[in-house]
């Protein structure tokens, strides 16, 4: 699929499984710091929107002023983080690099590279949006 010249109905009626949609203030900050910190690839940026690609996986960046109509958008707070209780994993970026690439990038290093027991090396990296993106790793 093209997705730098897709509609919105093809790009809709394409979805399928189970998909993510991150509501944030400013896309087009959101996208830098993803393309920055994780390698991950925009598509159809504008000031309300964007596809976003991480490997063959595909997900969605909708403004706040685009769900104008929506009642979710009512149950967004103001000023805190809206991200608390979601971790976005990604395992197949580097912990190490991702974290020495946060901060320049505006996010927050909420937990460096760390050996878990449960077989990973993880760094968690806070957007200014409040979504915890989770480098991750299998530990060698």
């Amino acid at each position: 699929m093209d997705y730098e010249t897709i509609d919105a109905g093809g790009f809709g009626r394409s979805l399928r499984g189970i998909g993510l949609n991150l509501l944030v203030r400013d896309v087009k900050a959101q996208v830098a710091l993803l393309e920055t910190i994780f390698s991950m690839k925009a598509h159809q940026v504008t000031a309300d929107f964007a596809i976003v690609t991480y490997g063959d996986q595909v997900f969605q960046i909708h403004s706040d002023r685009t769900y104008h109509s929506n009642p979710f958008l009512g149950l967004l707070p103001e000023n805190s983080p809206r991200g608390t209780g979601i971790e976005i994993r990604l395992y197949d970026t580097d912990p190490d690099q991702a974290a020495a690439l946060a901060e320049t990038a505006g996010a927050t290093v909420l937990q460096p590279p760390t050996g878990k027991p449960h077989g990973l090396r993880e760094a968690y990296i806070l957007c200014e949006n409040g979504y915890a993106w989770v480098a991750s790793r299998p530990l060698e």
